[in-house]
């Protein structure tokens, strides 16, 4: 039987261990700066194909509702999980995200090597695209 035609297992987007979450549950969690204030919420992930590591996480943040937002490549390393929180926490604050490489949802980047390193090169980290 193919990998694809097994059926879906019922609750698998909303299981998580110790270590692990499913990638379902992340799209969606709430970000919060380093004085737990909410900054905005996980659009999507990327994952680079042959690694299998999360590069980074793509932010949305502004507008009102969702309406008018704009979308953040943050390296994957510049967030760590917090249980209180149920969501993850990002030692930046708004004033850094305001001057840092983003996309309006109708203009998204080609995510190739010059967009990686643009990113890259903003927040100090290396991202290997």
């Amino acid at each position: 039987m193919a990998l694809d035609t097994y059926p879906a297992t019922p609750g698998l987007e909303t299981r998580e261990t110790g270590d692990t979450i499913s990638s379902r549950k992340v799209e969606g969690t709430a970000v919060y700066d380093r004085a737990e204030q909410h900054l905005g919420t996980i659009e999507s992930f990327m994952v680079n194909k042959l690694s299998g590591q999360v590069e980074y996480v793509v932010l949305q943040f502004g507008g009102l509702f969702g309406i008018g937002s704009d979308y953040f490549p943050v390296p994957w390393n510049q967030l760590r999980y917090s249980r209180n929180l149920g969501g993850y926490i990002v030692d930046l604050d708004r004033t850094v995200l305001d001057k840092a490489p983003r996309y309006a949802q109708t203009e998204e980047p080609a995510f190739d090597g010059p967009y990686g390193r643009e990113v890259s090169d903003y927040y100090g980290t290396f991202m290997p695209i």
